[in-house]
């Protein structure tokens, strides 16, 4: 880990809002496409600026390039059409073990992601699913 990356790091866990969260991802998105940073480095920022959100309080959600960012674009993209069907809901479920996205980290950006829609006056349906693993969610 770099010098710079060691920095940030540091940067990452004094912060109080996500506001400030929000402005580091987006230094390392710079610093990213500048190639200052690896992918890797930006990738494992990404990921502890998303654990440092947990940690904060609000519902804003924090866009930072990590395993959790991929997740919700695939997440909205299934949701584009306010419907997530049991199919789409199998599909996200494989990717959440492909990223090791837990079902509580799914279910908090799910809710994170509803709620702005209602804000915006839309409404999602979403089909009943049975997990793979034997609960069902709805």
């Amino acid at each position: 880990m770099s010098r710079r990356c060691r920095r940030y790091s540091k940067q990452i866990l004094r912060v109080s809002t996500k506001i400030e969260l929000q402005t580091i991802a987006s230094l390392i998105q710079s610093e990213l496409d500048k190639r200052i940073l690896s992918y890797d480095e930006a990738l494992t920022l990404g990921n502890l600026i998303q654990n440092r959100a947990d940690q904060l309080p609000g519902d804003a959600i924090v866009y930072a390039l990590s395993d959790r960012d991929a997740y919700r674009r695939t997440l909205e993209l299934y949701l584009r059409d306010s419907l997530l069907t049991q199919t789409e809901q199998m599909l996200l479920w494989e990717e959440r073990r492909r990223l090791g996205i837990s079902d509580v980290e799914h279910e908090r950006l799910l809710e994170q992601l509803l709620l702005q829609w209602r804000r915006q006056g839309k409404k999602v349906t979403i089909d009943r699913f049975k997990t793979p693993g034997g609960g069902t969610s709805a």
